[in-house]
């Protein structure tokens, strides 16, 4: 008899190939029968009508140092999601000295906007070296797997002391030499790989550019030797290439040092935005050449969520909203409410285009045209933007949410994502689990693909052809566990891990994101639910139930890349 039996669903199983109907039997937290009866079992699920899928792989999160106190890691474990990868965009906690504690703590809250009161009560600190930390990390329940990479900020910042936050300083070879040690040393002790980011908007709280930001190419080809002297890991990197080509050279000449695979960010930047073909194109002559270059691509725009909560509205610098700033939420929206203040609100104006704002809603829309902008609706409602759109605001209560979307969206639409998501050479990332918490909720990109691209798009775009469901399964679990070397997860197989997802495919739906205030130190995050998803199994133990966690833990630290099963 087996542990588990899921009874009758549509077997989707990671490889792209069309659903069959079939059982799916696990034993011993490894999936052990696959299609047809496998047979009775201790516990059986009745998926009829429902799809059976592998568990999702999120290689882009920020959980570093959520994952300290956090067992469930939310938002991430409300949308399909059994692993997670962290230490994303050269930010983490570790190696960590004790007197750099509070300059971390500072990096990832102006690169990440995760409070920094809230990092410093979490965080144990029960480690300096990055083997330290993952063996810290390792000791707490969780409901995910988890897998950490080394941070080039903390890295840097370890090596060369203060001078490493310093942009007119450059290491010397032999601090250079002990960052690609270092690396190296986390590699074998179970690091996945290694991140950086050279990115402008990424500064540390105090406004300065991320350590990383002006690294020399001797510096990164240095830190790309630890690798290939681990022989392990993957690089992830972050980036603007303001300079294109000579930029993306150098990117690549880290993977072709290194003998390592690499994942580049890539999106529609307003400035340039037709730049992420060039990307893609260079990037498939890499792979042409034999360099293991992939794009990690966002599915739909990426914007910032606006609210009376949130760290951003339109009204920031607006005189009738900063005397109401510092009220509580519901004197606040009394205030700005107040008939009698409506013209000189109005009069205050908005520093952000209302062409460029819209009502989030609920379900919430991230692709609206332009008829749905606060321009157009204000307009056709005989309102003046900025009361139209102080409306939305103080709808729930004060909770009404304004998008306003920043990359991905410069024609008004996304019809770009699309042709980014089905190029060879990328997969779904960019969701920032555990990051940006007081105005970004894109952790639900995986519950996005689903529902946007193999279903909904469809009837709001006429002529839009839906992504097989197949596909998305398969980009969003064996596409991303094998960027990162995880070859025991994300197919439905005798022997892979068991970690999978039963959905409610027709009522999959994602909610609005919801400002909590239950990070340590009553520190505010946005936390976005989905429906449909009846069950999340992770190593065989049921970890999501209609959406609620069950309070199992079975998670673990995933260690370094883990290779595909022998079949039984």
């Amino acid at each position: 008899m087996h542990d588990l039996v899921i009874r009758g669903g549509t077997l989707i199983d990671g490889t792209g190939c069309p659903g069959t109907i079939g059982d799916l039997a696990i034993d011993d937290g490894r999936i052990s029968g696959v299609g047809g009866d496998v047979g009775p079992g201790r516990r059986e699920i009745d998926a009829t009508g429902l799809l059976v899928t592998p568990g999702f792989v999120d290689v882009h999160t920020h959980y570093d140092g959520q994952v300290s106190w956090d067992s469930l890691m939310e938002p991430s474990i409300y949308h399909g999601v059994t692993t997670v990868v962290m230490g994303n965009c050269g930010v983490g906690f570790a190696p960590a000295r004790p007197d750099k504690h509070e300059w971390l703590i500072g990096l990832m809250e102006g690169v990440e906007d995760i409070p920094g009161t809230a990092l410093a009560e979490g965080l144990t600190w029960d480690w300096e070296s990055f083997p330290e930390y993952l063996d810290a990390i390792e000791k707490r329940p969780h409901a995910l797997d988890f897998a950490a990479q080394v941070p080039h900020g903390a890295l840097r910042g370890y090596v060369m002391g203060d001078r490493g936050a310093n942009h007119n300083e450059r290491p010397t070879p032999e601090e250079i030499r002990e960052m690609a040690r270092l690396t190296k040393e986390a590699i074998l002790a179970g690091a996945v790989g290694f991140s950086t980011s050279r990115t402008v908007n990424h500064k540390t709280v105090d406004g300065d550019h991320t350590p990383s930001y002006t690294a020399t190419s001797d510096e990164l080809w240095g830190i790309a030797e630890g690798l290939k002297e681990a022989g392990a890991g993957v690089f992830e990197i972050v980036g603007d290439f303001p300079d294109l080509e000579p930029e993306f050279a150098m990117v690549r000449q880290m993977a072709e040092r290194s003998g390592r695979p690499m994942s580049v960010s890539v999106a529609q930047l307003n400035e340039r935005p037709e730049d992420w073909r060039r990307m893609l194109e260079l990037i498939s002559e890499a792979q042409a050449d034999g360099v293991a270059l992939h794009a990690q691509v966002a599915p739909r725009p990426v914007g910032v969520i606006m609210s009376l909560e949130a760290t951003f509205n339109p009204f920031i610098q607006n005189p009738v909203f900063q005397e109401a700033a510092a009220l509580p939420l519901a004197e606040r929206a009394a205030a700005l409410g107040d008939p009698a203040k409506r013209d000189a609100f109005v009069a205050g104006g908005m520093i952000m285009d209302p062409r460029r704002l819209f009502r989030l809603g609920d379900p919430p829309d991230y692709e609206p045209g332009p008829e749905e902008s606060i321009a157009a609706l204000a307009e056709a409602a005989g309102q003046a933007p900025e009361e139209y759109a102080l409306g939305v605001l103080l709808e729930g209560g004060g909770t009404g949410q304004i998008f306003m979307p920043a990359l991905n969206y410069v024609y008004g639409n996304a019809d770009h994502c699309l042709e980014m998501l089905q190029h060879p050479h990328t997969v779904p990332g960019l969701g920032d689990g555990g990051a940006h918490v007081s105005f970004i909720s894109d952790a639900s990109f995986s519950t996005y693909l689903l529902t946007h691209w193999a279903r909904d798009r469809a009837a709001k775009k006429p002529g839009t052809e839906p992504i097989p469901v197949e596909t998305i399964v398969k980009r969003q679990a064996a596409d991303t566990a094998k960027l990162v070397g995880f070859l025991d997860r994300g197919v439905l197989a005798p022997g892979m891990k068991a970690d999978v997802n039963v959905i409610d495919f027709d009522a999959l739906a994602l909610e609005a994101p919801e400002m909590r205030y239950d990070l340590p130190a009553g520190g505010k995050r946005l936390v976005q639910k989905a429906r449909g998803y009846r069950y999340t199994i992770v190593s065989g133990e049921v970890v999501l139930e209609d959406g609620e966690p069950t309070g199992a833990t079975p998670g673990k630290l995933v260690r370094g890349a883990q290779p595909a099963p022998d079949t039984p």
